[in-house]
């Protein structure tokens, strides 16, 4: 007594997630994401181990795309991320996801949703969780989708075809604002700290501000219980000042712990999300990082070289490597305009078939 529903799982930029179409699953969310939940988590929602389901009990591989095509006159796709929070037994959609982005029109392409052109492809995908909109284009040579290539994405295991990703008009996109509280500097827990919202919502702050090098490993900084309370602390009562609300059971923000590079990039980071250390960074939350860092008059001015105007590349060191952003970025006296976001990210299909749901789950 169970019902099967086609999906797809893809490896995006350093994330992993499943793919439905919009068409494949329940209409109505609280049904739908209950179908989420047992798809990935199984019966018996909450199960950090995920051992049921087709998560893999880490935040990075315990994420869902869902796609159709989009009924915006600007867009082709639409997509609307579900990040199901491992042991939570709950489904939140308060934030985009860039990675998994990157596997949105493979995705779209190999279920019959979007055409192949011959040498290139491209789709404007409507982000439906923030409204924000992101051209995005895949390899296609003789109308076939190429995985395979030499485009290398630090914390992901060798090379393969590059997808570039250019958000357009994301600024503000969970909160309102770029600069959500209205300051370039707020202090918050008595620490410094630069609120921006570009793409997503995040906090940075200075690592030696908190007791810390921002050198630290993943495992180091985890461990650190002194440190993830006093994170959590900033995170919970800079909140509803980002026009969040009460942040308790969000994924965002995202807090970021920044010091000087050390590979000749331009920014270090440790990046929370929000509870535990990313491997590597997020797509959106790296925008985000690298426009905050870029602020004059932000926590990040005794520690990074702000170039000048204009079409700038800059990379993000984080533990895995870096992230190279690219921001067509400007400002008016006392405002700031970002043009366009750009990234390059790989993804790869891993397995298609059907996942099955039990019949009672629609019952509940």
């Amino acid at each position: 007594m169970q019902r099967a529903i086609p999906y797809m799982q893809l490896r995006g930029g350093s994330s992993k997630g499943v793919y439905f179409k919009a068409s494949d699953l329940p209409a109505g969310e609280t049904l739908r994401n209950r179908v989420v939940l047992a798809a990935m988590e199984g019966v018996g929602s909450g199960d950090s181990r995920q051992i049921d389901g087709l998560g893999g009990a880490d935040s990075l591989t315990s994420k869902v795309a869902i796609v159709s095509l989009s009924q915006r006159e600007d867009a082709d796709l639409d997509y609307l991320f579900l990040q199901v929070v491992v042991g939570g037994g709950y489904v939140s959609t308060a934030q985009n996801c860039g990675n998994i982005l990157a596997g949105v029109l493979p995705f779209a392409i190999e279920s019959g949703l979007w055409a192949a052109q011959d040498g290139k492809t491209s789709a404007m995908i409507h982000m439906v969780n923030s409204g924000g909109l992101c051209e995005v284009t895949v390899q296609t040579p003789n109308g076939r989708l190429q995985y395979a290539g030499n485009a290398k994405v630090d914390g992901v295991p060798g090379m393969a075809a590059p997808i570039v990703c250019n958000y357009l008009d994301i600024a503000g996109s969970a909160t309102g604002a770029l600069l959500p509280t209205g300051n370039v500097v707020d202090v918050v827990e008595r620490v410094a700290i630069t609120a921006v919202d570009n793409g997503m919502p995040v906090v940075i702050i200075r690592a030696a501000d908190l007791g810390v090098t921002g050198y630290e490993s993943k495992a180091e900084l985890e461990a650190n219980d002194r440190l993830k309370a006093q994170v959590e602390a900033i995170r919970l009562a800079i909140g509803s000042k980002m026009n969040l609300g009460d942040v308790t059971q969000k994924t965002i923000p995202k807090m970021c712990l920044i010091a000087p590079p050390v590979s000749g990039g331009f920014v270090t980071t440790r990046t929370f999300i929000p509870h535990v250390v990313h491997a590597a960074i997020g797509v959106l939350t790296a925008v985000s990082i690298a426009t905050g860092c870029l602020l004059p008059g932000s926590v990040a001015n005794d520690i990074v070289h702000t170039p000048a105007d204009g079409n700038i590349l800059l990379s993000i060191e984080h533990p895995s490597g870096e992230f190279s952003v690219n921001l067509d970025f400007t400002q008016h006296g006392d405002g700031y305009e970002i043009r366009k976001s750009g990234a390059v990210r790989t993804a790869r299909l891993i397995s298609k078939g059907e996942v099955y749901i039990p019949a009672g789950i629609w019952e509940t």
